[in-house]
């Protein structure tokens, strides 16, 4: 039998009793019921207030699947393929990390620290499953097996998925200070401007007069001079 949640199972065992030929085994075994129940629904014991459900018409069995049970007492039923992919219900607390894979959190912790500082206590936890004394211990470099560990990423450790990743990092991005921006260069004001070309135009005058002294003054080639 398929391992996928069946919609109403007593209403879906209701219907294939009232519609179908199977065993109450057969029915027990599709809707995961008691044998008991079962019989207990075709009798009219229990059930009374269910509405059967047709699972042809709530796409969780097919008729062929149905005619072969009927036609085979020791036909196991399957469950049809789902085409609605339904969302996997959101985990509360830290994430369960397998005990094969415990002795690498140390390394995707440190990798955290140094890759994304950004995030948060809380949000490392629920990356990897670990415990605030441990990532303030590796924080501070006063982890027991501190020496012998490697940095490396819990995506390729199997810690956490890069969704998940790229989730909490996005998060924490949100959360930190905008950037200074830095002034632009503007253009200054015209009677600064001005003000500042008066004083350039200033110190490149020349005195005249000292000019045209040096060249009275300078001698001729007969020794006489200019004056």
């Amino acid at each position: 039998m398929s391992q996928s949640a069946l919609l109403m199972p007593k209403a879906t065992a209701a219907w294939l009793v009232d519609n179908t030929s199977l065993t109450f085994d057969q029915i027990a075994d599709f809707c995961r019921l008691h044998p008991l129940e079962v019989k207990a629904i075709a009798d009219g014991e229990a059930g009374q207030s269910v509405r059967g459900l047709d699972p042809v018409n709530s796409g969780q069995m097919t008729r062929e699947e149905i005619a072969k049970g009927e036609a085979n007492p020791a036909h196991v039923l399957v469950m049809a393929e789902s085409k609605v992919l339904i969302a996997e219900k959101k985990r509360k607390g830290p994430r369960y990390t397998p005990v094969s894979r415990r002795q690498d959190r140390p390394n995707a912790i440190l990798w955290l620290l140094r890759n994304h500082a950004e995030l948060k206590d809380a949000q490392i936890i629920r990356l990897v499953g670990t415990t605030k004394s441990t990532i303030q211990q590796l924080r501070e470099r006063g982890h027991w097996n501190m020496s012998n560990l490697v940095p490396q990423d819990p995506v390729t450790l199997g810690l956490c998925t890069q969704i998940d990743l790229d989730f909490e990092v996005g998060r924490a991005a949100r959360g930190q200070p905008a950037e200074p921006v830095q002034p632009h260069t503007t253009l200054l004001p015209a009677d600064q401007s001005v003000r500042g070309n008066q004083v350039e135009e200033g110190e490149k005058k020349v005195d005249l007069s000292q000019v045209f002294a040096k060249f009275a003054k300078k001698p001729h080639e007969d020794g006489t001079t200019g004056e």
